[in-house]
């Protein structure tokens, strides 16, 4: 997936554990961890924006586009 979730870089910033955060967001912790571990399909805005607001960030904080190399190949290289 192209898409980097940096959540563990701003709970360290914080100073915030994932328990507290997911309190303070209204979602389950496994539902942090499957978030701030990469393996979220979709995230509501909602969700985002609470995360924004509790870690006092932007969207962009908290994800980042890395393309695929594979990806970013066969758009350069099509066949």
């Amino acid at each position: 997936m192209p898409i980097a979730v940096d959540i563990d870089v701003m709970l360290a910033r914080r100073k915030m554990s994932v328990g507290e955060l997911a309190e303070r967001v209204g979602i389950t912790p496994a539902n942090l961890a499957v978030l701030k571990n990469g393996r979220a399909k979709a995230v509501r805005f909602t969700t985002l924006a609470a995360l924004c607001e509790v870690l006092e960030c932007q969207p962009g904080d908290l994800l980042r586009y890395e393309p695929d190399h594979a990806s970013a190949e066969t758009a350069t290289n099509p066949a």
